[in-house]
């Protein structure tokens, strides 16, 4: 079957979260809003030649959820932290959630990608690309401009994730067989 991610879909309330994985899961736009709680999805998808089985979190946004996001984070392999580019309260709240995310790994780094949904709506752009890239590269962590809206780079931004966790579980083993060997000699 491959291997198994559970990817975590974070970020603040109506950034795009649950457009963004509908579109990646199902390739269409989902026009309504409800608010989110939890929903999980499964999806296997092929990035490099190789099949990986997806369980996907899509997470409340809402200020009143935010006492599971612990949970959320002690269970994900891997992150998509989202923020809409009409929204740079959304853009500020991401390195917050990063740094929880980092708190409860009690890791220095994790993998993660950063997300700025509604890239089709730029005449209403409060976050300029320029700025979020900028952030992203200071704390060495992939970033995309989507539109769950157009289908832009969503399945870029999701592939880039199985890339990033693929290298830190690799990263992980060639570690522990280090150890081994420094207990052994």
């Amino acid at each position: 079957m491959g291997e198994r991610m559970r990817i975590v879909i974070v970020g603040s309330g109506a950034v795009g979260k649950s457009a963004v994985t509908i579109r990646f899961l199902q390739g269409k736009f989902v026009q309504k809003y409800d608010p989110t709680i939890e929903d999980t999805y499964r999806k296997t998808i092929t990035v490099d030649a190789k099949s990986t089985f997806l369980d996907i979190l899509d997470t409340a946004g809402q200020e009143e959820y935010s006492s599971m996001e612990d949970i959320y984070f002690k269970n994900g392999d891997g992150f998509i932290i989202v923020y809409s580019i009409t929204n740079s309260q959304s853009f500020r709240k991401i390195n917050e959630i990063r740094e929880s995310l980092l708190m409860v790994k009690d890791k220095e780094r994790f993998p993660m990608v950063i997300i700025g949904n509604k890239c089709d709506l730029n005449g209403e752009r409060e976050v300029e690309k320029s700025e979020a890239t900028e952030f992203c590269e200071s704390i060495n962590v992939p970033f995309f401009e989507t539109s769950a809206l157009k289908n832009i780079n969503i399945e870029d931004a999701f592939q880039e994730l199985v890339r990033f966790i693929r290298k830190e579980r690799e990263s992980e083993i060639s570690k522990k067989k280090k150890d081994k060997k420094c207990i052994l000699m």
